[in-house]
């Protein structure tokens, strides 16, 4: 009963309403274009020449669950919104190391913004028609160029419209951040994944019910909700810092009493850094394949090439592991700055009890940054290569890409965050939240220091 009071009561906020439908609109009008296929490519051939490989377990298969099955439907979105995604991150890496992207991000202000969004978009057209390229030499490959299409209109129509598709994705997704609910790009790679998981889910239950082990069915429910949970902790833990703000004087002259003194924290996130340790670890996932190529080799026959195009192998796993962990630490150390959080609680005029202001607090919290990376690191590289042991077990591996790895983690963040501006919507009317007490569990209670986290 409590889920349909909140449907209605969400459905009964105008605003909220409109915005979600908008958004639905939208997320459809891009799932309509993984449809539409580019001029001049052979779908029919393409997908009877993937069949005829059998299942290679290769980081195609990744991008192609990205996209929602729009790369292996040679698809005028086959690319996605992935290039923006791309461009994005090294306009952030820029903005770390670069001192005029610096001064953009922190001094210019709303001009300074606009200006990286129109360096993003640029990079983003520019990423575009590299990998438009590389993937239209992919659909050659496998025979999906159609016989009747000359191979250079093919190119230079293709480059174009993949080109074209990307850029209107990305303008689905601002469209929906500025008009809808959720943040738009994250919610476009987030249905791409989820319209595999229906199919995925139906191929597993039926395989299982075709071998009498229904059983087994279940404890594979049980283990990918378990795993959704774990993940979940994850996305939400944080680590709460006690602090004080200093006494205030009730009263005048000498008979005044010191006021009581506010207490709240600050949250550390157990994973401030996301999931950006495993995109990073992933895109480098792809160099050993491409150095094997290049060195002459062939790079379907190499052992090294084999070895990490298959997310099941010991070595790829081994390296995909330490590189997560890696990049965790690496990721953290950006984006969590233990000065900016001591020159606010000296502005706040607050302390953390027992600890000395300045560079002692500032000491403080960096060691327990670095405690609770370290655990957060090792969880976050288990549940990436999870889906390998997944497959090992006897999953099927369509499914098993789902019991962890990049598909999950965004996921469930990106719902996190979206049902959590849908609980603000409702809060700001006076309904009741989503959770029991009001608010998402791990998603903060709205104090003055519980948001420092998102600030920095």
């Amino acid at each position: 009963m409590k889920f349909f009071e909140n449907i209605k009561n969400i459905w009964s906020i105008e605003e909220l309403r409109n915005r979600i439908l908008f958004t639905l609109a939208l997320m459809a009008v891009y799932r309509l274009g993984s449809f539409i296929v580019l001029p001049g490519a052979d779908v029919a051939a393409l997908k009877a020449s993937l069949a005829s490989q059998g299942d290679p377990n290769d980081l195609l298969g990744l991008i192609n669950l990205f996209t929602g099955g729009a790369f292996n439907n040679a698809s005028i979105m086959a690319l996605g919104i992935m290039p923006y995604i791309t461009a994005s991150i090294i306009v952030q890496l820029l903005g770390f190391a670069v001192p005029y992207f610096q001064k953009l991000q922190k001094t210019e202000g709303e001009s300074g913004r606009k200006k990286l969004t129109q360096i993003t978009r640029a990079l983003t057209v520019a990423i575009t028609l590299v990998q438009g390229a590389g993937y239209l030499t992919y659909i050659k490959t496998q025979g999906g160029l159609s016989p009747a299409v000359s191979p250079s209109v093919f190119w230079i129509s293709g480059i174009i419209i993949l080109s074209t598709g990307t850029i209107f994705a990305m303008w689905l997704g601002e469209r929906i951040t500025d008009r809808g609910i959720g943040n738009g790009v994250s919610l476009l790679i987030t249905v791409g994944i989820i319209v595999g998981l229906p199919s995925a889910l139906g191929f597993e239950l039926q395989s299982r019910l075709q071998a009498g082990a229904l059983l087994i069915f279940v404890l594979e429910m049980l283990g990918f909700f378990l795993v959704t949970m774990a993940t979940v902790m994850i996305v939400t833990g944080v680590r709460k810092i006690p602090i004080q703000f200093a006494k205030r004087m009730v009263g005048r002259g000498q008979g005044a009493a010191p006021s009581a003194t506010a207490r709240d924290y600050i949250p550390l996130k157990v994973n401030a850094s996301g999931v950006m340790p495993i995109i990073f670890a992933q895109a480098l996932m792809f160099v050993p394949a491409s150095l094997a190529g290049f060195a002459g080799g062939d790079a379907e026959t190499s052992w090294l090439a084999l070895q990490f195009n298959d997310f099941t192998s010991p070595l790829y796993n081994i390296v995909y592991f330490v590189l997560v962990v890696a990049f965790t630490y690496v990721y953290t150390a950006l984006v969590v700055n233990p000065s900016q959080y001591t020159e606010y609680l000296k502005r706040q005029n607050a302390f953390i009890p027992g600890v000395r202001g300045g560079t002692e607090t500032e000491e403080y919290i960096d060691s327990i940054t670095s405690r609770i990376t370290l655990p957060g690191s090792i969880l976050l590289g288990l549940i990436a290569i999870l889906p390998a042991f997944v497959a090992g077990l006897g999953v099927n591996q369509q499914f098993a890409i789902f019991f962890g790895g990049t598909s999950l983690i965004i996921m469930v963040g990106v719902v996190l965050d979206t049902l959590q501006q849908i609980d603000t919507y409702l809060l700001m009317r006076k309904y009741d939240g989503l959770s029991k007490e009001g608010r998402l569990q791990g998603r903060g209670t709205g104090s003055r220091m519980q948001q420092i986290g998102a600030d920095f």
